[in-house]
């Protein structure tokens, strides 16, 4: 017999010797296949579970900055509104009128000629006591013309004046200039 033949006429121990010999796998199956998988399955299923997690967490967080960046700018435009109204506020007060009037109830009066002094301690101009300037007086009211009947026949009525009482009383300034 040949040397091919010979080998195909091995038995099947001898196989299996001549399997082990160059370092080939037996042919029959491991009993344990199944138990095998088992670990990778867990695994696949933990990261998919730790993924959807780490995914709601995330939503979560956005949500939440979401809400806190919605608050911030209602407090922002509430903040701004205020603003605007203090501005508004500044402006009446740093007017020239209402200034004027303010001076006048703390009883200040309006500053003569004014007088420099120079590097050398000389002053230019001539010093001299501020005064109040007179007080205006209240004319006496024109007299109203005469009453004029209308389509109704009756009198006009007068409006009422704005102007002071004859007693002599100055109009009082507004507590809140420039409103």
């Amino acid at each position: 017999m040949t040397k091919a033949g010979k080998v195909a006429t091995l038995t099947r121990g001898q196989a299996a010797r001549l399997g082990r010999a160059l370092g080939g796998r037996p042919a029959r199956p491991r009993p344990g296949g199944q138990a095998a998988r088992m670990p990778f399955v867990l695994l696949v299923v933990a990261l998919l579970g730790g993924g959807l997690i780490s995914l709601l967490l995330l939503n979560s967080a956005l949500n939440e900055g979401s809400f806190q960046l919605s608050k911030l700018r209602k407090e922002t435009t509430a903040l701004t509104d205020e603003e605007q109204a203090l501005q508004r506020d500044v402006d009446a007060y740093s007017a020239p009128d209402a200034l004027q009037r303010r001076a006048h109830e703390l009883g200040l009066v309006p500053g003569g000629s004014p007088v420099f002094i120079g590097p050398d301690g000389k002053t230019a101009g001539s010093p001299a006591v501020a005064e109040a300037p007179p007080t205006p007086t209240p004319t006496a009211p024109a007299a109203p013309p005469a009453a004029a009947p209308t389509a109704s026949g009756a009198a006009a009525q007068p409006a009422p004046s704005a102007a002071p009482s004859a007693a002599g009383a100055s109009p009082q300034p507004s507590q809140t200039p420039g409103r």
